[in-house]
């Protein structure tokens, strides 16, 4: 992750701890019984630490880095994860031991080669990498996804970032350099209304772009269009999203 985007995700720290989805448990307790022993997780780009607080049920320990410590002094709590100020990148000292490296909607923003050096180097022969993140919110619903595409292509479509193809891709083009193992479908619920679909919204990293850029926000573009849309074609809820995941094994 550049100073750009940390500048950016920091900021709006408060936002992303609020309104980004939390996973479902039904992730971490696969991601157990796929890494075998649970003694360590590490949660790489923990963010506000929505990752690290449902591993911290299934590990003995986890350890949670980012390299923003806005995001980190709001991540929840608990007596079995140690919170980190670091890079992806950096060089931790963990040497073949850890079981799960999870990355959670945050390996788009590492510098691959030089993570996955150290990925290698962290977990233990047959430990277990996993990298997951969700696409754009789409609720089935014609016409608000037309406005939701509006605001995704047309309105926002200069500020993403070269890393965006990645997850709105699915991580389906993500280099990853390890054995793949199948996973199971994961849904995570984002929104329980329009208002928390627009906060949700509100979290991400273009939406925050354009709003330093211009001095408003491009939310207050949609949002006559998507309350008279919302009303007459009001979606199943809560409205929930499916998560794309990459895992594999640390052959030897």
């Amino acid at each position: 992750m550049d100073a750009r985007q940390t500048m950016v995700f920091g900021d709006n720290a408060d936002d992303y701890r609020a309104f980004r989805p939390q996973y479902p448990d039904a992730l971490f307790a696969w991601l157990a019984g796929a890494a075998k022993r649970n003694r360590l997780a590490w949660d790489c780009g923990a963010g506000s630490g929505q990752a690290a607080l449902g591993l911290s049920r299934h590990f003995s320990r986890v350890l949670a880095t980012d390299e923003d410590s806005r995001q980190l002094a709001r991540a929840p709590k608990a007596a079995n994860i140690d919170y980190r100020l670091a890079r992806a990148e950096d060089d931790l000292g963990l040497r073949a031991e850890v079981d799960l490296i999870a990355c959670a909607c945050s390996i788009h923003w590492f510098d691959l080669p030089k993570f996955y050096q150290n990925a290698r180097r962290a977990l233990r022969p047959d430990g277990i990498i996993a990298a997951w993140t969700y696409d754009w919110p789409w609720t089935q619903i014609t016409p608000i996804d037309l406005i939701l595409r509006r605001l995704k292509e047309d309105i926002l479509g200069p500020f993403w970032g070269e890393n965006a193809a990645l997850y709105f891709n699915r991580y389906e083009t993500l280099e990853f350099p390890f054995e793949e193992i199948d996973c199971p479908p994961f849904h995570t619920p984002i929104a329980h209304s329009k208002s928390d679909l627009v906060r949700f919204l509100s979290t991400w990293s273009a939406v925050e772009k354009y709003r330093l850029r211009h001095g408003s926000d491009p939310l207050a573009l949609i949002d006559q269009a998507l309350e008279k849309a919302w009303r007459t074609h009001p979606p199943n809820l809560p409205l929930t999203a499916p998560l794309y995941m990459r895992c594999g094994v640390n052959a030897p």
